[in-house]
């Protein structure tokens, strides 16, 4: 035989051996799963569930046409019911390959780490690098004390999983882990009994609310990522970097941050109310995980003082608790720990109205702060250190101080966020009111910002006691009274960020100011030592915007006073940049071209601030979980970002499926974080020094305006293109869903224009089209490198150096690469057959086709890899073992969708067709895990 052909054959036998592990996981769940379908729904029911699956594989893996005839016939006979229980059956079966995939990622990385093997974007590398580089760990250090990290959890509706199957699901991945462990047949047969009733409870679990999702659902979907990951995930974080510093202390430069509760931008439900219920609800989690906490080190701080005398200080915080049981007279850290307990149950009454599980003694006085909480825990520490018992610290002492550092009394920053138009209407009203202009909205800019300047200026409010103010106004500056409330409440971490959407020009960020003077969030006038309990916070969004974002900055910063006052309130000036609407503008090459241009326009202008002045600036990410709204993974994005914009500072949005993906797992919560972190370090300490040639600048720059001229006459401008979206993809079934608070368009039309960036993404990524991950790049290209052979060669070797040196345009490749991946136009191709206009269907489909073999094609010029995924064999696997089992709910929404839309009234099936279609939504948002 070959040398190559058995190298060739070894590799693969390899291959195969890495993944035994998890291919018994999914026919484990898969048999478990097909055994309840049999003993819930029938034998026919199992048996045609089979005959599906059997068809998919075939279509899919060996391209038997033939079988997907057959699919299409066997599909449209089907029985609405019979329809719903296979879509069931095969939803069920992503979400469990999704966990045992889960599971084999973990199990893959443990295996590395045992070896010696480091990965890419652990920590351990990165400390690595930094070694390598002669950075020292004090310096390290010092950068981690200036640094800012925040993942942002937002509320956008593509989180179609409901909790209860959430926590059934978490149930199933601690069992499969469990496995790994067990030795006997015995523990074996009893954990596959155990899986076995936590998959027929998902079965006999509503898959879908039957009520449109609340805010105050949204609250408590997020608060069970930190019950489950963050609260315990982000100690063990620290103590992975304090172990690298030994001997330096680790500032808290780790937070989280939280859009939902404080997000009103297009969402009518959003208001005072709803933040005041985020905010107590994020501070019960958090004081009802201190107390677990406090009991357990109670029971397991049992020291007596006889044979191990405490310090003064542990002596004199023992005697002030009002436990004065004798069985504890000598135990001084549990009478500390009792006394402590109690103040903190009478916190969470002092703070939400709610009462501790336990209450061994009488109420005691709350703790004013989580500083004083901390004092505590280090006067246990200390004394634990004093009598050599410092081996019972890190256990669970360590771990609670930092989070208590970490989370406080807060849990996680609430981000405030409301459109521009809506801050000028009230300002309007205001000001007509108070009689001060009658007409503010006719100003132009100049009028505008002399007007308001001179009212921040002016040390008297503008609303006019017992006038009648609209609905709208009422309700805004309620939003700013309980804002200045809550600060007082649970302290200056808790709100930090007013963010304004559709920020055009200097006067949406002075209207704010103002706002925040009205409701006593700043104090003083501007030229008069004025300080802003919050920070103003501009979100570029559309490409329009993109561009105007560094003279927008520019000028607010030469307004008289604007600048001295910023300084004051903290030199920190968060800056957010919007991934989704300036892909929905202008598609996905020339977006992230003008997220980079508008960063290096911003560190230009910020560079002489920070060293005049000290002011920081951060940049705010906002991406989302597909690669069109600036998804794809977070190390990589987060390197790929132009030199010296992220500086220690970075927030980013963690958004739809993505959140359940990468944090319902604990392990993979922990690692996913542990990228942020490893990549914020290396794009700070080993970030090159100078800006990539000129060169390469100019081709991206050419390559931005021909991808924009591509997408704009695709999307915007080809006759009939938002007729074949509408009828082609489940963009009106998913409108239909109660899977958001907000509606999927910001106004009653049909125009792509005023839908939200969101279920345009969505809708793209169920039918597997994935459009707005890569439309226009391949037509860019392709007229970039034109037909003379010459300068064909040569642009193609420009691109090609471009994609081995550049981090920023590599990056792009690969989510490209990615995405295109993901995309298939054979499923796709079924949705084309629901537009009613037959010619229009065929006509975009047919551009749409040929868009995307343009850009496989060139992205595998610039590559050399004419697979896709060559290089990540990871997802490359993942791919393989999942998209054979998601392909049967497309067929099955495809057909559910044609029967929905050709209903008569009266239909007693159409509740039934519905439900299969909202069903099959979830299903592949499952396979497809990065559908947000």
């Amino acid at each position: 035989m070959p040398r190559h052909t058995r190298s060739a054959r070894t590799a693969v036998d390899d291959a195969a051996e890495k993944n035994r592990p998890l291919v018994e996981d999914i026919r484990l769940l898969g048999r478990i799963l097909g055994d309840v379908i049999r003993e819930q729904e029938g034998k026919e029911a199992y048996e045609l569930v089979e005959r599906v699956r059997q068809l998919s594989v075939a279509y899919r893996l060996k391209k038997d046409a033939s079988a997907g005839r057959v699919l299409d016939r066997l599909l449209k006979n089907l029985s609405g019911d019979h329809m719903v229980s296979v879509i069931r059956a095969f939803s069920y079966f992503s979400h469990l390959a999704n966990i045992a995939e889960d599971r084999h990622h973990v199990r893959r990385r443990e295996h590395h780490e045992a070896q010696g093997h480091l990965q890419e974007g652990s920590l351990a590398m990165s400390f690595e690098r930094l070694a390598a580089a002669d950075i020292r760990a004090d310096e390290i250090a010092q950068t981690l004390s200036r640094a800012y990290i925040a993942p942002v959890l937002t509320a956008h509706p593509t989180e179609v999983q409901r909790k209860s199957i959430l926590d059934a699901e978490r149930a199933v991945a601690e069992l499969v882990h469990q496995r790994d462990g067990l030795q006997t047949v015995r523990e074996l047969h009893q954990n596959e009994a155990l899986l076995r009733a936590r998959v027929t409870q998902l079965w006999q679990t509503r898959m879908l609310r039957t009520t449109k999702l609340t805010v105050a659902d949204e609250i408590e979907n997020a608060l069970s990522y930190y019950q489950s990951t963050f609260l315990r995930q982000i100690p063990r974080l620290y103590q992975e970097v304090e172990q690298a510093l030994p001997g330096h202390p680790v500032a808290s430069f780790f937070r989280m941050g939280q859009w939902i509760g404080g997000d009103r931008d297009g969402n009518p439900n959003v208001g005072a109310p709803t933040l005041r219920q985020a905010l107590a609800r994020q501070a019960e989690v958090a004081l009802r995980f201190y107390l677990v906490e406090l009991h357990t080190l109670g029971a397991e701080l049992s020291i007596s003082n006889t044979l191990a005398p405490v310090t003064p200080e542990m002596q004199a915080l023992a005697d002030a608790s009002p436990d004065h049981s004798p069985h504890r007279d000598d135990e001084p850290y549990r009478k500390a720990l009792i006394g402590m307990y109690a103040r903190t149950a009478a916190t969470l009454h002092a703070l939400t109205g709610t009462e501790a599980l336990r209450h061994a003694v009488p109420p005691q006085n709350p703790y004013a702060s989580s500083d004083e909480l901390l004092r505590d825990l280090q006067t246990l520490a200390d004394s634990l250190r004093h009598h050599h018992a410092q081996a019972l610290i890190a256990p669970r002492l360590a771990p609670l101080m930092r989070a208590v550092q970490v989370f406080g009394f807060h849990l996680a920053t609430v981000d405030l966020r409301q459109s521009s138009d809506q801050h000028e209407l009230v300002i309007a009203e205001l000001l007509r009111a108070a009689r001060v202009e009658a007409d503010y909205v006719a100003l132009d800019e100049a009028g505008r910002r002399a007007l308001l300047l001179r009212l921040l200026d002016d040390a008297r409010p503008l609303r006019v006691m017992g006038h009648a103010y609209s609905e709208l106004a009422t309700g805004e500056l309620a939003v700013f009274e309980a804002a200045r409330e809550a600060l007082d409440r649970f302290g200056r971490e808790a709100l930090r960020h007013y963010i304004i959407s559709h920020t055009e020009d200097v006067s949406d960020l002075l209207e704010v100011l103002l706002l925040l003077k009205e409701c006593g969030l700043m104090h003083g006038t501007l030229n008069e030592q004025a300080v802003s309990r919050l920070i103003v916070v501009p979100l570029f969004e559309t490409i329009g915007d993109l561009r105007n974002a560094e003279p927008i900055m520019r000028a607010f910063y030469e307004l008289p006073g604007v600048l001295p006052m910023i300084i004051r309130s903290g030199a920190e000036q968060d800056i957010m940049l919007g991934y989704s609407d300036s892909n929905k503008d202008g598609g996905f090459f020339t977006s992230n071209w003008e997220l980079y241009r508008a960063e290096l326009a911003l560190v230009g202008l910020f560079e002489p601030l920070k060293a005049q002045h000290g002011l920081t600036l951060r940049l705010f990410h906002g991406r989302g979980g597909t690669v069109g709204r600036g998804g794809g993974p977070s190390y990589q994005a987060i390197l790929a970002q132009p030199p010296g914009t992220v500086n220690g500072q970075i927030r980013l949005t963690e958004q739809g499926e993505v959140i359940s993906s990468k944090y319902a797992n604990p392990e993979i919560g922990l690692r996913n974080l542990e990228t942020l972190v490893a990549a914020t370090l290396e794009a700070t300490l080993l970030s090159p020094a100078k800006n990539p040639p000129k060169a390469f600048l100019d081709a991206a720059a050419a390559l931005s305006e021909g991808s924009y001229g591509a997408y704009r006459r695709l999307v915007y401008e080809t006759p009939g293109f938002t007729d074949y979206f509408f009828a082609a993809t489940p963009i009106r079934e998913i409108a239909e869903l109660n899977i958001g608070s907000r509606p999927a368009s910001r106004k009653a039309s049909r125009r792509i224009e005023d839908l939200r960036a969101i279920p345009w993404g969505f809708s793209w990524g169920q039918c597997r089209v994935a459009l707005p991950g890569w439309a226009g790049f391949g037509s860019a290209v392709e007229e970039w490198l034109g037909n003379e052979p010459g300068r064909r060669k040569n642009r193609l070797a420009l691109l090609q150096k471009m994609y081995r040196q550049w981090p920023f345009f590599r990056t792009l490749m690969s989510n490209l690469d990615m995405v295109l991946a993901k995309t298939d136009l054979r499923i796709a191709a079924r949705y084309v057959d629901l537009v009613e206009d037959k010619k229009l269907g065929k006509r975009i489909f047919a551009a749409i086709q040929a868009e995307w073999q343009r850009t496989g094609d060139v992205l595998s010029m610039i590559t050399g890899e004419a697979q896709r995924l060559a290089s990540n064999t990871a997802l490359a696997r993942s791919i393989e073992h999942r998209f054979p089992y998601l392909d049967p709910l497309n067929h099955l929404q495809a057909e559910l969708m044609r029967r929905y839309r050709a209903r008569r009234d009266g239909d007693p099936q159409v509740q039934r067709v519905q439900t299969g279609i909202h069903i099959s939504i979830n299903g592949i948002a499952a396979g497809l895990r990065n559908t947000g």
